[in-house]
């Protein structure tokens, strides 16, 4: 199991994208692509994520899909410079 909060696996997908945006099934894709222990997990890590980018405030929703299926999660700007650099602690956004 990756020794990584949910934050910290969420925010280094959502940084990994061209955009710093992903769709929520991106997320679990890049999850299950750089960290094979949950490939094969039951699903409720799924919730641990959902729940994570709904209660923190350093994630923010960016805008709906081309589809109109689900939204965009980015990283609330105030946290983005210390999430890039690694550092997951601040979890409220200075607003």
């Amino acid at each position: 199991k990756p020794s990584q909060s949910y934050i910290a696996l969420i925010s280094a997908a959502i940084l990994s994208s061209p955009e710093k945006k992903l769709l929520l099934s991106d997320i679990y894709q890049w999850i299950m692509d750089n960290y094979p222990y949950f490939k094969n997990k039951e699903k409720s890590w799924r919730n641990s994520v959902r729940h994570n980018l709904s209660l923190n405030e350093c994630f923010v929703k960016a805008g709906r899909s081309d589809n109109g299926k689900g939204h965009f999660w980015a990283i609330h700007p105030a946290n983005l410079e210390d999430f890039a650099k690694g550092d997951y602690h601040r979890r409220r956004a200075r607003r």
